[in-house]
């Protein structure tokens, strides 16, 4: 009988703990979905396994950990660009979602983002939608981890009619995946300005009694926090405060217009940021103060947000935009470097989703989540510093092989699980229809 199923040999090895350590000729050992050994290669060559895999030019690191996304929403890529957050959600988005949002829609948008997700290193998604049992079915064919924090809205959608039955639904899928060993459910209250009070206290105290993990847009916009002061006379962090949702189970995602009190409410409950860099930026949101939260002892995770309002889902790219972002954000070249973001995106979200015994690193015993990433091209030579190629001289196509509790999603680059060509196929159909409906709220919009 075969010692591993498999063993993986790389020219580097960067298992983030010991934290900024590289290790030359070691291989990881893989058994039942799980780190079985790190060791030398010379040990690691001699162990019976199911296969060996050469990882040649490769380093072999955690899966990286996309801590918010909207994955289905990937099929209104690019559909209503370069317009304000208000506008955006207002004028197209929200009609958009009225007109298209349904469980194919669901089920065919969670497929392209899943394959846009794993080809740029994500093995574990933190995703907030409707229909999110479609996305899990989505995941689980896909061989993806994911944490599915269901939407809690007070307006009536195509999947729950109102709060009541947001968190009904989402307690159902709970209870359904309640022993997937891939899958999670939690809680997501989209914000404070469309779930009532109300609402988050009965959020609160149901995510207490189940111990559930809470994932909540935040300070997303300066004019977010201007209008909660003149709803409730509080920002929206004191207002979570009071209603006893904010805590080491919550994640804030966004978090850009901060004030040195706020932070200090962050690290005082215990609470995570999730930052998501590009779609702040492309959406004229603002600059999360990453560096800063982390001075403060505050956990920062990485996301993309939706591909609507990022254009990729590439964590790697996320990375590069994150660091630079940071620096100049902070005024110092030291900030966010490229040791910090690689953390943030492993560890950070490990940490985020309350999973850092499983997840974030290559240490023994924990679930096998890895990527090995091509360092081959011309772009990443010479190696002086692999942490800083990895962040800043990504092309976001590095990823040669992913692993996801043990199991190969990607091999020498190829997508394992999902069909590219039926998911473009499937895109193209939707295009159509979207594109059509856009005429028709341009049209209205002139007309008025």
């Amino acid at each position: 009988m075969p010692d591993f199923d498999s063993v993986l040999h790389p020219d580097f090895l960067i298992p983030m703990v010991p934290e900024r350590q590289i290790l030359k000729a070691h291989s990881v050992a893989l058994r039942d979905g799980r780190i079985a050994a790190i060791l030398p290669r010379e040990d690691a060559r001699l162990m019976m396994a199911v296969e060996h895999i050469d990882l040649p030019d490769c380093a072999l690191m955690p899966g990286l950990i996309n801590a918010h996304c909207h994955a289905s929403m990937s099929l209104f890529r690019g559909y209503a660009d370069d317009l304000p957050l208000a506008s955006w959600l207002q004028q197209y988005i929200w009609p958009s979602e009225t007109q298209f949002i349904s469980p194919d829609f669901i089920r065919d948008g969670s497929e392209l983002a899943i394959a846009d997700l794993i080809l740029g290193g994500t093995t574990t998604l933190i995703d907030q939608y409707f229909f999110p049992e479609m996305t899990a079915e989505a995941v689980d064919r896909s061989g993806l981890r994911a944490l599915l924090t269901f939407p809690v809205i007070d307006v009536e959608t195509a999947w729950a009619r109102d709060a009541e039955s947001c968190i009904n639904n989402g307690l159902a899928l709970r209870d359904r995946y309640r022993d997937h060993d891939r899958i999670d459910v939690g809680f997501g209250p989209h914000s404070t300005y469309m779930v009532s009070e109300q609402t988050l206290s009965r959020v609160a105290v149901l995510a207490d009694e189940l111990d559930a993990p809470i994932q909540i847009h935040l300070h997303e916009t300066r004019e977010e926090v201007l209008g909660s002061v003149e709803r409730t006379g509080m920002r929206p962090i004191d207002h979570l405060e009071q209603l006893g949702l904010l805590g080491p189970r919550t994640q804030c995602v966004h978090m850009t217009a901060l004030g040195d009190q706020d932070i200090e409410t962050i690290a005082t409950q215990g609470a995570h940021v999730v930052h998501c860099p590009k779609s702040n930026l492309k959406l004229g949101s603002g600059i999360c103060p990453a560096q800063r939260l982390l001075d403060q002892g505050i956990n920062v995770a990485l996301g993309t947000d939706g591909a609507a309002s990022n254009n990729r889902l590439n964590m790697l790219n996320e990375l590069q935009t994150a660091s630079l972002l940071g620096k100049t954000a902070h005024g110092d070249p030291r900030a966010l470097d490229a040791w910090t973001t690689l953390e943030m995106a492993t560890l950070g979200g490990a940490r985020a989703m309350g999973q850092q015994d499983r997840l974030g690193s290559i240490e023994v015993g924990k679930d096998a989540d890895m990527i090995a990433l091509d360092l081959s091209g011309v772009h990443h030579q010479p190696h002086y510093n692999l942490a800083s190629s990895i962040v800043y001289a990504n092309s976001g196509s590095e990823v040669a092989w992913s692993w996801i509790a043990g199991k190969a999603v990607v091999r020498s680059g190829q997508l394992c699980t999902l069909d590219l060509a039926e998911l473009r196929e499937r895109a193209a159909a939707w295009s159509a229809k979207i594109t059509d409906f856009r005429a028709t709220l341009e049209h209205s919009k002139h007309a008025n």
